[in-house]
């Protein structure tokens, strides 16, 4: 049996490859991303189980996620999006764009396992 795929997208190099390291030590490939602009087409072409990714009010995801969710072929993709400190406003626009689950970046080494599984059971 093959490893399942996780798309990554962190801005942040050390949270960043800690992630990646954790995702690994879970069991899944990891295909990091350089931009978050290529969320959708990565996805489309290598067909993750799940995208992860960090948003924050500069760089907030919503045009990716929203592309991924207009896409047949990409649609049912979970993302999970990672984010610092928000506001509800910050929290319900990225919801509205698609996100599966947002969840606190300073957790989300601690709380990944639990937050896979919620995030795949959503979708």
């Amino acid at each position: 049996m093959s490893e399942p795929l996780a798309v990554v997208y962190y801005s942040s190099i050390i949270p960043g490859s800690r992630l990646a390291t954790r995702l690994q030590d879970l069991g899944y490939r990891v295909h990091p991303l350089g931009s978050l602009a290529d969320l959708p087409t990565v996805c489309e072409r290598e067909k993750p189980l799940i995208a992860l990714v960090e948003i924050s009010p500069v760089e907030d995801g919503r045009r990716e996620v929203k592309a991924l969710r207009a896409n047949p072929a990409t649609t049912h993709i979970p993302v999970l999006a990672f984010c610092g400190p928000h506001d509800k406003t910050f929290s319900a626009a990225a919801q509205e764009a698609g996100v599966s689950l947002l969840a606190s970046s300073a957790s989300a080494l601690e709380q990944l396992p639990m937050l896979l599984d919620q995030a795949l059971e959503v979708s």
